[in-house]
């Protein structure tokens, strides 16, 4: 009798329509291809969401999604993606949130591989998943809660072992700049919080009791110690300690692999435990590696740190938890944490921007303060920050004068702005509070540059490198030119928002010399001028687009694998034996173990490369042209136009010079096109053309059928 256990997927979508209450399955079998996550999400989005929907419409629909190698005992995986309309960026194309802490597994053990999410409810509700049990229930109680409060009050109603996954009031109030937060604070943003208020879904609280079916769990087990023992490094897969040890044959004091002897999690349950020096090969040591509250806040931090934490399968650790007493007393919270941006908004984002108007200096203990203080109340609030962008754009209208300018004068004085200068981190909640309401005129900082940017006469701010807005559509840098030049110039454009690639920083601070980097290089993209170093960079060629091709393709791989692409891609390793080389067929040989299919690293890049086709499809029949018509397809002149700053920066060096991460606008031009050809897509638009699609078998998105007329302008023949 033939095998029919689905292995790796759960095998169902779970569809909720909040307008009728409908709640029905369907099977994941017609999306495999597309292997799941941002793959699978993107699809659906493709197929049942029309372009030039207003996000915030009964039409618009979330789809939040997991990969097969969710929960299935994979190290890394349990991260979720969750696809939708953008709320804050030009012509509100799709885009992808993503998310780590508990609510991927508990989605894929509760048995679903999505959640469909469609219509709008008349009153608050939550959405309650056990298993194949599904309610919509009313949510008025919780409506209006922080997302510390609903979490607790809805944990205590349905249970411990529930995940809530909640919004906030940035949500309710449809602050454009909303996100869903899970397992206390872990953000899923872009705009996600805004569309959930706007369907009055306060919250999924799920349990899965169940299991995820593995083809081969003696391999899987053998390969996940293998890629502990040999292969993984730390958080951003940094392979070398930041500290000289006695074991290490190099160190690099940029590395998160922060752990070394008299460094402790000082204040931890019972007695302080010493990071200590975690070797290669100890697979029991490796959650030790990451002390991510001194790397975010310096060693002020030591002394407030409870543990390192990290999300469902993960032995890295990289949340970091701390108790800062001074952090409550300022309104804030007295347990924080956090795994990125949120750790350090004010001493890192703020204080070079606020200069004179602040007394706060970074990596002190006022500094640490501040953070705790705003990172906190935004993760509370539901606020999402557009990779700090938030952050900047306050400190940038305090120091420039611009609030004092177009704000009305009784909300102007509503706030003490001179606590930036007293050390009084209040200002920063009272700010925020206030942003969140989404009723005055402050509150269009929470709707991005691309609103208060013209409304308030401003634009230039896009064009200074102070504001690192890289896209005139609203979105700022994540690893950009800073990352390798070109490389994390080009992958900052292609999609809808910030990238969110950590790919090619994963190798940039990886702590290798850059010479053993560049033989990794030549291995890996055909060259070792594949990597310039440091502020030495050198024109585009072709290892370069053959590395950003790569970059963009694994993260989107690891989206879809639901895999955690701030560690994957294995492309070194931590251990002397193998000559620091990683292993980049891991990601085909878990999926072959837990699926039993057996694929090879090229097929899942050519998938992963689908699906980043798939939704620049998507994005073209969205897209508006200069005179505003829909379904424009020249993604060169309208979507990939990087700001000038990274082209006008350092007025008195060369591009290509040292010293410098200065861009040339030919060079760039020259990458856009290399790149679209790395795709397959037309290379002077930009676009997906009939070839490629047929290359990568969307016959049904290059069908006249599938496509209205605006929609088929996408195409070229």
């Amino acid at each position: 009798m033939a095998d029919e256990k689905s292995y790796g997927w759960a095998g169902k979508i779970l569809r909720v329509n909040l307008t009728t209450g409908s709640i029905t399955t369907e099977s994941t079998a017609p999306y495999k291809e597309y292997i799941g996550g941002m793959g699978l999400a993107n699809k659906i989005m493709y197929d049942e969401v029309p372009a030039g929907t207003d996000p915030l419409s009964e039409e618009s629909k979330i789809v939040y999604a997991v990969g097969p190698l969710t929960a299935s005992g994979v190290p890394l995986a349990g991260r979720t993606t969750i696809s939708f309309l953008s709320t804050f960026t030009k012509d509100h194309l799709v885009v992808d949130a993503h998310c780590g802490g508990m609510i991927g597994a508990r989605i894929k053990l509760a048995g679903y591989d999505a959640i469909i999410v469609e219509g709008k409810s008349d009153k608050p509700v939550y959405l309650h998943i056990k298993d194949d049990q599904v309610e919509i229930k009313d949510a008025s109680f919780v409506w209006g809660m922080g997302t510390r409060a609903t979490t607790e009050t809805l944990n205590t109603i349905e249970g411990n072992r529930a995940c809530v996954a909640t919004i906030g009031p940035a949500g309710e109030n449809l602050l454009p700049y909303a996100v869903m937060m899970n397992s206390r604070n872990h953000s899923a943003g872009a705009g996600l919080g805004t569309i959930m208020g706007s369907k009055k879904l306060k919250a999924l609280v799920v349990e899965g009791n169940g299991s995820v079916n593995v083809k081969d769990p003696k391999a899987l087990a053998d390969l996940s110690d293998y890629m502990l023992r040999e292969i993984v490094g730390s958080n951003n897969n940094h392979v070398v300690p930041s500290t000289q040890q006695e074991w290490a044959e190099y160190y690099d004091k940029g590395t998160r692999w922060t752990a070394r002897k008299g460094l402790y999690w000082a204040d931890a349950e019972g007695e302080p435990i010493e990071t200590g020096e975690p070797k290669p090969g100890e697979i029991n040591t490796v959650g030790y590696r990451c002390m991510k509250t001194t790397k975010d806040e310096g060693p002020e931090a030591e002394k407030y740190t409870i543990k390192m934490n990290g999300c469902h399968s993960c032995p890295i650790h990289c949340y970091s938890d701390m108790r800062v007493p001074n952090a409550k007393k300022n309104g804030g919270f007295e347990i924080t944490g956090n795994t990125c941006v949120p750790n350090f908004p004010f001493s890192v984002y703020m204080v070079k921007i606020l200069g004179e108007h602040t007394s706060v200096k970074a990596s002190t203990e006022d500094g640490l303060i501040w953070d705790q203080v705003v990172g906190g109340t935004m993760d509370d609030l539901g606020m999402w920050c557009n990779y700090a962008q938030i952050y900047r754009d306050i400190a940038h209208c305090v120091s420039k004068g611009i609030f004092k300018k177009v704000l009305p004068e009784a909300e102007y004085n509503m706030f003490d702005w001179t606590k930036f200068e007293k050390n009084d981190p209040t200002i920063m909640v009272e700010l925020l509070k206030h942003i969140a309401q989404n009723d005055n005129e402050m509150s269009y900082l929470g709707h991005g540059p691309i609103v208060w940017c013209p409304r308030w006469d401003d634009m230039e701010w896009f064009d200074t490198t102070a504001s690192c807005l890289i896209n005139y559509r609203g979105w700022p840098v994540h690893h950009a030119i800073e990352s390798y030049g070109q490389v994390g110039g080009l992958l900052n454009m292609v999609f809808n928002r910030d990238p969110m690639i950590h790919s090619h920083q994963n190798m940039l601070q990886c702590g290798l010399p850059h010479e053993l980097k560049q033989q990794i290089a030549a291995e890996l993209w055909g060259g070792e001028d594949a990597l310039d170093a440091e502020k030495d960079y050198k024109p585009m060629n072709e290892h370069k687009a053959n590395f950003t091709w790569w970059s963009i393709v694994t993260d989107v791989l690891h989206d879809s694998l639901t895999l955690c692409n701030w560690v994957w891609p294995m492309a070194q390793s931590p251990s002397k034996s193998r000559n620091y080389r990683g292993d980049l067929d891991l990601e085909a040989k878990f999926y072959k173990a837990v699926t039993g299919e057996d694929i090879t690293t090229d097929e899942l890049y050519k998938r992963a490369a689908k699906i980043m086709t798939l939704q620049r499809a998507n994005t073209v029949r969205g897209m508006t042209d200069k005179d505003g018509k829909m379904g424009c397809n020249d993604c060169r002149t309208i979507h990939d136009v990087i700001t000038q700053w990274p082209f006008t920066k350092d007025p008195d060096k060369e591009p290509f010079t040292k010293g410098t991460d200065k861009m040339e606008k030919e060079d760039f031009q020259k990458g856009l096109t290399m790149l679209y050809e790395k795709f397959g897509w037309d290379s002077e638009k930009g676009c997906p053309t009939a070839d490629c699609l047929d290359y990568y078998g969307m016959d049904d998105v290059r069908s006249e059928e599938h496509t209205s007329e605006l929609q088929s302008r996408q195409v070229i023949s």
